[in-house]
């Protein structure tokens, strides 16, 4: 009888972690920023069947991407838990934090168990609040962890260079048109620092609204009045600012033909 090779439980995490980057990454990036009015979510999504962005509860949506089926099921899972849990407890008892752990425990779960691969997802949660100070934004990688966002984040594709272009950018006291206009514009950027032109039918765009009236704050921001958005940020003047940061950015995302495992092949 043969001796099975011995591989340290270091190196077999490490590798399943590398698996599941590797098919991450080769999905097309979201971004997540927070503006006045709430919580914006942008996602380069040419399909209108499989979204990538999604309403979980009354002030709670989800992002996610990588592997269409596995993020689904998580976030079909979410809707679930929060569901009975407002209607055990009470609706305000449903929170991100309280739903990004669910997920966390469940991601970890997924990815240490040596009997199936690991889930090749990368999620966000982001709770709007009464004020831009009460917004929570959970940003969950693959191994089940917890990031706790402030201000801007992307995931998917080349979320680092992504990351930092909106770091570099995003400021407080943002307007929608503002916001919409730097997410677009990360994204738009290609490998070799170009940029591609991204129009009304390649996004998906959505926003957890606080001015809302009703409890429900999530809308879709689809159609011509997505257009006429786009449209009014690309009338507007940079400011100064924005042109000096411009002048150092070497930022970029992944080629849109490049991705294999995510929701709108």
């Amino acid at each position: 009888m043969s001796t099975p090779f011995y591989v340290s439980p270091q190196q077999a995490m490490a590798d399943r972690a590398e698996y599941a980057r590797k098919g991450i990454a080769r999905g097309r990036s979201v971004v997540v920023l927070q503006y006045t009015d709430g919580i914006l979510f942008v996602a380069e999504n040419p399909s209108r069947a499989l979204h990538k962005v999604s309403e979980i509860y009354d002030r709670i949506a989800f992002a996610a991407v990588g592997k269409y089926n596995e993020f689904e099921n998580l976030r079909i899972g979410g809707v679930r838990y929060a569901d009975l849990r407002g209607y055990t407890y009470d609706r305000q008892d449903v929170t991100a934090r309280g739903l990004a752990n669910v997920y966390a425990q469940t991601l970890g779960t997924i990815f240490s168990s040596v009997g199936e691969k690991p889930y090749e997802v990368e999620l966000i949660v982001a709770e709007v609040g009464s004020a831009p100070e009460e917004d929570q934004i959970y940003r969950l990688p693959h191994d089940g962890s917890i990031v706790d966002e402030h201000g801007a984040v992307a995931v998917g594709g080349n979320s680092d260079q992504i990351g930092t272009y909106l770091d570099q950018r995003h400021r407080d006291g943002f307007t929608l048109t503002e916001a919409l206009k730097l997410a677009v514009d990360s994204l738009a950027r290609d490998n070799n620092g170009g940029e591609r032109r991204l129009t009304a039918e390649q996004l998906e765009v959505a926003v957890l609204d606080r001015t809302r009236p009703q409890q429900r704050k999530f809308r879709r921001v689809l159609g011509a009045q997505l257009t006429q958005l786009l449209e009014a940020g690309e009338d507007a003047e940079p400011s100064a600012d924005d042109d000096a940061a411009d002048t150092g950015a070497d930022d970029s995302t992944p080629d849109a033909g490049s991705e294999s495992t995510d929701s709108d092949e």
